[in-house]
């Protein structure tokens, strides 16, 4: 049923909410993307707020960690990885918010997810990408910081403890 439903899932205001106060002065950005999020995939079952890095040349690497918030759950920390390639080239860091789609369980997060990433970073800028594992979709929004301008191609493995090897 619909009612259950939103009480497995975050609303547009609560999800805002919390975004708004990890990203501080994007919020303008963060809503625009976030309108665009549910629009196309509907009320995520979770959030995860976080910072990442990365940098390329051809090839790249990220490396991030965060907290991961699941309805009716307390908050757990996790951590992701990956490679990409493509044109892309420069370095980033961001400040980091992924919609959660189709996870009811922490234990799914575990898993690669992929997807195509187009992106230009500039000072203040805002991005999302959507990326899928079965019938999982994560869907990152970066705040970023640096200059990284491309497109690639890559995945992003999800885990209980950091890793410095990208695969």
């Amino acid at each position: 049923p619909p009612a259950m439903a939103e009480q497995a899932t975050y609303s547009r205001d609560e999800v805002f909410s919390a975004g708004q106060g990890f990203f501080g002065k994007i919020s303008s950005g963060l809503a625009g993307v976030l309108d665009f999020a549910f629009q196309k995939a509907g009320r995520p079952s979770g959030y995860i707020l976080g910072d990442e890095g990365g940098g390329a040349f051809l090839a790249g690497v990220r490396y991030g960690q965060g907290l991961l918030h699941l309805k009716g759950q307390a908050p757990q920390k996790v951590y992701w990885r990956g490679p990409s390639i493509g044109y892309d080239i420069g370095a980033a860091g961001s400040r980091l918010m992924v919609l959660v789609y189709n996870v009811r369980d922490p234990e799914e997060m575990f898993a690669n997810f992929a997807g195509v990433d187009g992106s230009a970073y500039l000072v203040g800028g805002v991005g999302m990408t959507f990326m899928t594992n079965g019938k999982k979709v994560m869907a990152p929004i970066r705040s970023g910081i640096g200059l990284r301008f491309g497109a690639n191609i890559g995945y992003l493995k999800f885990s209980h403890k950091p890793s410095w090897n990208p695969f």
